[in-house]
């Protein structure tokens, strides 16, 4: 949506205005004063794990800083979904947290080999948090304030027909392959899985942003856009929210680096759950990534909130799948991408709930219901396997 500047927008802001303006961006200094310490001081605490009290406080305090530079790196690509419109503010935001995630997944991939599975729990993690926690969340509060809610139907086909495959070739088809002992791909394997998995993502992005943009919005949005978001103005122009968006996804990156170190040292003390890791690195980036969908279902905005689901699961497994792989071949690290027999019977279940859910043009409690009971067992699994 294109929103040209008002003449009063170039005059210089009243000093109150500015410090609205610029109140909300306090995450900005302790993500800035976090970087400091952890150069001052981080290569001597984050590599002690004789302290694992002290590892416990250095990971939550790494943990939150990450989460609010993670939100309003969100704000601001929301910021930006209003001067743009749709589909490119939802692919902007995506974009912006897939990155985060598969830094940090690299981050913990080169920090050591003691969990080859992280990227695995990592991806399985995601799929299982958005398909049935954030869907379910979403389709029950939505359909619990407005009875039923409608969506636009060959959007949501579209997203499926591309994560489907891709989540099969990428965390099932390793576990069956006979080339490597472990459920791990060999070289022309991996090779094949990038350059299909980066092939499929870019020929959708292609159908979203060109061909066939109308499949991705629906007829109230123009509305919806127009008077919705109050709570996200643009003040003057996308410089400003785009540069604000770089600045703290480069922060949050560089701490996530370092967060990388207590995680992996953590899971090992400790002797956590190993799909524990992927869990916490899928939650610290998916969070502000649900609420925007939640505050959209709960605004009777299906189609933005089914957007920015269906678009965190097919940018992590078009992106991080490749991500991953090719730092496999080029660092030598190993990477087991197949998934166990339960995990595997979890993810076709989801797959098809997730197909019949979005068989139809109009959503309601049940299925919200039978999508968090499928998350309920996933969270059992990772307890008792």
């Amino acid at each position: 949506m294109n929103r040209d500047l008002k003449p009063q927008d170039t005059q210089p802001a009243h000093p109150a205005a500015t410090w609205r303006r610029w109140r909300p961006e306090w995450p900005l200094l302790l993500a800035l004063g976090t970087v400091a310490v952890l150069l001052a001081f981080g290569k001597a605490w984050l590599n002690d794990p004789t302290q694992p009290l002290w590892l416990c406080l250095l990971f939550t305090g790494l943990f939150v800083t990450i989460l609010l530079a993670a939100t309003r790196v969100v704000h601001h690509a929301e910021c930006l979904a209003i001067r743009f419109g749709e589909p490119y503010g939802t692919l902007i935001l995506t974009l912006s947290v897939t990155s985060i995630e598969v830094l940090m997944i690299a981050a913990l991939m080169l920090h050591g080999g003691n969990n080859p599975t992280l990227a695995r729990d990592s991806m399985f993690a995601v799929v299982m948090i958005v398909l049935n926690g954030l869907v379910g969340l979403a389709l029950m509060l939505g359909a619990l304030r407005y009875r039923e809610q409608s969506y636009n139907l060959q959007g949501a086909r579209a997203y499926l027909s591309v994560i489907v495959p891709l989540a099969v070739l990428s965390l099932v088809l390793p576990t069956v392959t006979i080339s490597t002992p472990e459920p791990t791909l060999n070289g022309f394997q991996s090779v094949f899985l990038i350059l299909i998995s980066l092939g499929l993502y870019g020929t959708f992005l292609m159908i979203q942003t060109r061909r066939h943009c109308s499949y991705f919005t629906d007829d109230g949005d123009s509305k919806e856009d127009e008077g919705a978001d109050t709570r996200h103005p643009v003040p003057d122009s996308p410089y400003r929210h785009s540069t604000l968006l770089l600045t703290y996804l480069a922060l949050a990156i560089v701490l996530s680096e370092a967060l990388a170190i207590p995680l992996d040292v953590g899971i090992e003390v400790l002797h956590l759950p190993a799909p524990l890791g992927g869990l916490i690195v899928a939650t610290l980036v998916l969070t502000p990534e649900a609420m925007s969908a939640v505050r959209a279902a709960l605004k009777n905005r299906l189609q933005r909130a089914v957007n920015i689901a269906m678009g965190s699961v097919l940018a992590t497994i078009g992106l991080t799948v490749p991500a991953v792989l090719a730092i496999s071949l080029i660092a030598g690290k190993p990477v087991e991408l197949g998934l166990s027999a339960a995990d595997a019977l979890l993810l076709g279940l989801t797959l098809a709930v997730a197909i019949l859910t979005f068989s139809g043009n109009r959503t309601n409690v049940l299925q919200g219901a039978v999508h968090l009971i499928l998350f309920l067992a996933y969270l059992m699994l990772i307890v008792a396997p």
